[in-house]
């Protein structure tokens, strides 16, 4: 057998193997039309795929010691438990704790303070920042070049010989996509398949009364940018959006985040300074710093006794999400690694 068939085995076993039904998108039905322009670049399973692979691949990093996943783990709802900041390599330390990933379609921009504008380039800010991959898509490009599989990867995925950063973003994009979370216990009731039970139906009344308004339902965020009353951390002196936009009314302004799958993407806010819900919600009742900048839903006292903010914790449970966290097709692709070893 030719050498060039042995390395093509591999390959067509992945494809085999984790090839998925992802050339349309599927829309759930309470969900809101998406922003991402899916008729301009449609989801291909063959690019998925390549996706999925260099998602979980070190190869990003330039030393290939840090992949998304490092940051992004599929356990953890695509955020991270093990640290309030994200590390990069060489243990270096970033200055805002990795968002979970998911429903991304829904999105116009993304980081913590607005500085990228579309999920097709959204992968070049941590490759490219040296506190977390420190790496160039030129060098990228020509490590996958010298691998044993990347090539058929790309030649599937793109109908061509040629492997450029483009093609490395766009795949990257095409798998993030597809991570939807959208079947909680939550989304069944929604969706008239369960009920609540006493203790989250109460929970799901306060939410609606003190939450809703920035943590819009169904998505679980408005995905616009707040000052939540956090007092500034004075080591990161992280200021959010009016770093990108040089508007003092953005300062200490950050994206409001999804409570979808909160159960598994602790530690909580852009610095990582809450490992518990309680914490959070001890924030918004007493812990509320006001400034010029605060959110106006925030002028006015949240109040919660100790037995509220124990429903209100049932309710938010609802929205964890085991089939999205368990989910096989968003795991780490074993058969194209350990083939390839």
């Amino acid at each position: 057998m030719s050498k060039k068939i042995l390395v093509l085995i591999p390959v067509l076993l992945l494809v085999l193997a984790f090839r998925v039904a992802t050339n349309s998108f599927h829309l759930p039905k309470h969900f809101p039309k998406p922003v991402y322009e899916f008729s301009q670049k449609p989801l291909d399973s063959n690019r998925v795929l390549l996706g999925r692979a260099l998602f979980y691949d070190p190869i990003l990093s330039r030393d290939s010691s840090q992949s998304c996943s490092s940051c992004h783990s599929p356990y953890n709802a695509f955020a991270h438990t093990d640290h309030q900041l994200s590390h990069g390599i060489n243990d270096r330390i970033g200055k805002r704790n990795a968002p979970a990933l998911m429903n991304l379609a829904w999105q116009k921009n993304f980081m913590w303070d607005g500085a990228v504008n579309h999920l097709d380039v959204q992968a070049l800010a941590p490759i490219s920042n040296e506190l977390e991959m420190d790496e160039k898509l030129p060098n990228i490009v020509a490590k996958l070049n010298r691998s044993k599989f990347y090539p058929a990867l790309f030649r599937r995925a793109f109908n061509s010989n040629e492997i450029s950063g483009e093609y490395i973003l766009l795949a990257l994009s095409q798998f993030q996509l597809t991570l939807i979370s959208a079947s909680s216990k939550y989304d069944s009731v929604m969706l008239k398949q369960s009920v609540f039970n006493e203790q989250e139906q109460r929970g799901y009344a306060l939410f609606k009364r003190s939450c809703n308004a920035c943590h819009t339902e169904p998505l679980f965020s408005n995905y616009s940018y707040r000052n939540n009353g956090l007092p500034v951390d004075t080591g990161l002196r992280d200021m959010g959006r009016m770093t990108i936009t040089q508007n003092k009314a953005d300062s200490l302004l950050f994206k409001v985040p999804t409570l979808r799958n909160l159960e598994f993407s602790y530690p909580y806010m852009h610095d990582g300074r809450f490992k518990r819900l309680g914490e959070v919600l001890n924030h918004y009742t007493s812990g509320i710093q006001k400034s010029k900048t605060l959110s106006t839903e925030l002028n006015q006292k949240i109040e919660l006794n100790s037995e509220e903010k124990i429903d209100l914790i049932a309710f938010l449970l609802t929205l964890s999400d085991r089939n999205f966290i368990f989910n096989k097709e968003f795991a780490y692709p074993h058969t194209v690694f350990q083939s390839n070893k």
